[in-house]
C-alpha cells in the first residue's frame, strides 16, 4: 500500500497543511483532525494577510469569495483563492493558495492543496486533493458506503481497514477527474492520473495511469 502514503500522493510544500501531513502515514488518518488543526493554525496567520470573520474563519485578503457564497467554520481561505457564486463550505475547510471553489460546488470535511480547482456543480467531502487536481464538471466524492459501515481501502487481496465512516477520496497531485464522475468511498487516485468522464472509481489507481473504466487502466508513457 505504499502508493496510498502522503509521501508518495502529495507535495506537502503546496499546503498549509503541512504540518498535519507531515504526522501521519494516510492521508484518511488527518481527517478527524482538520477541524483542530484550522482553530490551532488561524490562530497564527498573519492578520495582516488575512481577515478573522467571526470565531473561527479566516480568509486571505487577497481571496475573491463572491457576496453569494456560504462560508461556516472552522476554515481558512488562503491567499488569492477564488470562491464563486453560490458555493457552500460547510466547514473543517482548507482551501489551498490560487485554488477554484465554484459554483454551487459543496465542501466538507476536506484539504484542498494549492491550485487545486473543483469549479462546478462538485461535492468533495471528507477528501483530499493534492496539488493542482482538477475535478471536471459534476464529478463528486462519495464519503458513505450504502450500508453505512466503515470504509476500507482495499488494492485487490490488500486491505486497510481505516475505522472510520466517511473516507471521500483521497487525490493525488495533479490528478483530472472527468466531469460526471463518482470516486467512491475510500478512493485513492495516484498523482498525475486521468480518470475519464462518466467514471464510476473504487479501490486505488496507480500513479501516471489512465482510468477508463475498471477493466481497463492503462499507464501513461
Amino acid at each position: 500500500m505504499e502508493d496510498c502514503k502522503v509521501c508518495n500522493l502529495y507535495n506537502l510544500k503546496e499546503t498549509i497543511a503541512k504540518d498535519l501531513l507531515e504526522g501521519v502515514t494516510y492521508p484518511w488518518e488527518a481527517l478527524p483532525k482538520i477541524s483542530d488543526f484550522i482553530l490551532e493554525l488561524g490562530k497564527t496567520l498573519d492578520e495582516y494577510k488575512y481577515n478573522k470573520i467571526g470565531e473561527d474563519i479566516w480568509i486571505a485578503k487577497t481571496a475573491k469569495v463572491a457576496p453569494t457564497a456560504y462560508i461556516a467554520g472552522p476554515a481558512i481561505i488562503d491567499e488569492n483563492a477564488e470562491i464563486r457564486h453560490c458555493a457552500f463550505i460547510r466547514g473543517k475547510a482548507i482551501v489551498g493558495k490560487n485554488a477554484v471553489v465554484g459554483n454551487s460546488t459543496e465542501l466538507k470535511n476536506v484539504i484542498l492543496f494549492n491550485n487545486v480547482q473543483v469549479p462546478h456543480y462538485n461535492y468533495v467531502g471528507d477528501s483530499i486533493l493534492g496539488y493542482k487536481a482538477h475535478m471536471g464538471a459534476g464529478s463528486i466524492t462519495s464519503n458513505v458506503k450504502s450500508d453505512k459501515t466503515r470504509v476500507v481501502i482495499k488494492n485487490g487481496e490488500q486491505k486497510i481497514e481505516t475505522g472510520l465512516k466517511k473516507i471521500g477520496a483521497m487525490i493525488g497531485d495533479e490528478v483530472e477527474v472527468g466531469c460526471g464522475s463518482v470516486l467512491n468511498p475510500g478512493s485513492v487516485i495516484g498523482k498525475n492520473s486521468n480518470v475519464y468522464p462518466l467514471s464510476s472509481v473504487r479501490g486505488i489507481i496507480f500513479k501516471n495511469s489512465i482510468y477508463k473504466n475498471k477493466n481497463e487502466i492503462a499507464k501513461k508513457q
